[in-house]
């Protein structure tokens, strides 16, 4: 009988994840094509050490040898980044502002995403297009595979939503529950954050400033229109000195 071949357990998984996270983007390699190219390894060589959860020490060396990386800052996240600074191709404060925390303080760890306008690129008034305009760092909980990320141009949503606040869209929720906020297009406007109702076979949007009119949206454009559900907002309650 064949031996049954040993599991990871969740703490050794979470580490290797998180070691290959810190190679990936100290390399700038984002696959396992490439990560292969930068090791000089053969790809199934990653799929063994992802199933062995294991990093093989040599790499260590090699990436120490071509890019200056410190072996325990690659393997625990111990600084200092690097050990010859001279051969790294990415600061290393960014490296740290990106690097995931220590196994099991999961709300520590961040990633750096692109923020985009409330206008987009303007290619196509008809058709809203990101515009990044800066970087944001975000929680890692806070991020999903089709966040979109705005930075508000608008008070109507104040005081809920300030002018100025960041906030978290979710591509992949674009159903419609009433009250719930989405950021939705118009046409030669950009996006508009506003609470969504179903009424009468329209939609109706609404501000959270009432000085801010009601907009409605026919019901057959609407799913053309909406970017997504806002999901999150980041944002300072008092004025920056």
């Amino acid at each position: 009988m064949a031996k049954l071949k040993k599991k990871c357990d969740e703490r050794l998984e979470r580490w290797f994840e998180e070691a290959m996270e810190r190679i990936k983007k100290a390399t700038g390699a984002r696959t396992q094509v490439q990560l292969a190219e930068v090791l000089e390894v053969r790809q199934s060589s990653i799929s063994d050490a992802k199933r062995r959860c294991s990093v093989p020490s040599d790499w260590f060396l090699k990436l120490y040898r071509s890019h200056g990386l410190n072996p325990n800052w690659l393997s625990d996240g111990q600084e200092p980044v690097y050990l010859n600074a001279s051969r790294g191709g990415v600061s290393a404060e960014n490296l740290l502002r990106e690097t995931p925390a220590s196994y099991g303080r999961s709300n520590a760890r961040g990633r750096v995403v692109q923020v985009s306008t409330m206008a987009g690129s303007g290619a196509d008034p008809n058709v809203w297009q990101s515009q990044p305009s800066e970087d944001l760092s975000i929680p890692d909980t806070y991020f999903r595979p089709e966040l979109v990320v705005l930075r508000v141009d608008s008070a109507g949503m104040e005081p809920l939503i300030m002018r100025g606040a960041f906030v978290g869209v979710d591509m992949a929720q674009r159903q419609h529950p009433d009250g719930e906020l989405c950021a939705v297009h118009f046409p030669h406007q950009g996006l508009l954050i506003r609470r969504v109702y179903y009424v009468d076979g329209q939609f109706v949007l609404r501000a959270e400033d009432k000085s801010h009119g009601e907009l409605h949206v026919p019901a057959a454009e609407m799913a053309t229109r909406t970017l997504g559900r806002v999901v999150w907002v980041m944002q300072s309650l008092t004025p920056q000195a």
